[in-house]
């Protein structure tokens, strides 16, 4: 039982650390991303072949992990995204999966449709003892604290700091924001490249657990979609207390229920927008 607990809560915690980027771009900037996971995707990349092909220790390959999804979201957003933000939900739904499509073939083309392997490192790699009855993998813990560090810093920089303030004014109003002085533009544009880093950031963290291969974008998307729809979108802390209420339940469910044990996250999914159709922390839109 407490392992069952304990590898959900780490599940979660994986959910969170990829989906927390798709929370920033549509909850605090408004606009459907559906290519989220094309991001992660190629921090994933970035990962393995840094670590595969040059040898780069694995927590060395992380920054570039972080910094190439940021680099390419910054230039997509500023080429292509940007000319979307008043365009319908519809239209940048299109859009982006439009952009799914391109990446995976893309990655098809360049790394070949087989998975890509990851060694992690000896001090990250096995179990250790914490009770009886309870042997925890090691990596799984470090996800824990990686997900619990990632969290309380966004939450912090989005409250307690000009830049959360000035990205909180640009949502709330635009024309007011800039009356006031403040970049709107360039706000966006970081908070776009904020948002693809942390997917990258996921993504190279998840190779291990999920997986990589040309098809990550798609297999995972409505993953990212049910946490951040259930958390509420735009609210940190609501994606995480979701994606652990998530991850619990599905790690639980294939355990107790095989059978329908990949269905339980989409049951817990609809009972609670039944409940809160705003998600377990989300605000009605205005």
């Amino acid at each position: 039982m407490m392992t069952i607990l304990f590898d959900g809560i780490a599940y979660g915690m994986l959910l969170f650390l990829i989906s927390v980027g798709l929370s920033v771009t549509l909850g605090l900037m408004n606009f459907v991303n559906l290519a989220h996971g094309a991001f992660a995707m190629l921090g994933g990349y970035a990962c393995v072949i840094l670590l595969n092909d040059y040898g780069v220790p694995f927590l060395a390959t992380l920054p570039v992990a972080i910094l190439v999804p940021a680099i390419v979201g910054a230039i997509l957003e500023r080429v292509l995204y940007r000319r979307l933000y008043a365009a319908s939900d519809l239209d940048q739904v299109l859009f982006s999966i439009g952009l799914v499509f391109m990446a995976v073939a893309a990655a098809h083309y360049f790394f070949g449709a087989q998975q890509q392997p990851l060694h992690l490192p000896e001090f990250l790699s096995g179990q250790i003892h914490v009770m009886q009855g309870l042997d925890v993998g090691v990596y799984r813990l470090f996800l824990i604290f990686a997900g619990l560090l990632v969290a309380l810093l966004l939450q912090w920089s989005v409250i307690r700091t000009s830049f959360g303030a000035r990205l909180r004014a640009s949502v709330d109003n635009q024309r007011v924001a800039r009356g006031l002085g403040i970049d709107v533009s360039r706000v966006f544009s970081l908070t776009f490249a904020l948002g693809s880093a942390l997917a990258g950031l996921g993504g190279a963290l998840g190779v291990e657990m999920l997986g990589l291969d040309p098809e990550f974008p798609v297999k995972y998307l409505v993953y990212f979609l049910i946490v951040v729809s259930v958390g509420g979108s735009g609210n940190i802390l609501g994606s995480l207390y979701a994606a652990i209420l998530l991850g619990v339940a599905d790690v639980a469910g294939k355990y107790y229920v095989p059978q329908i044990g990949a269905f339980i996250i989409y049951a817990v999914m609809v009972a609670t927008l039944i409940y809160r159709p705003h998600g377990l922390f989300g605000r009605a839109h205005k």
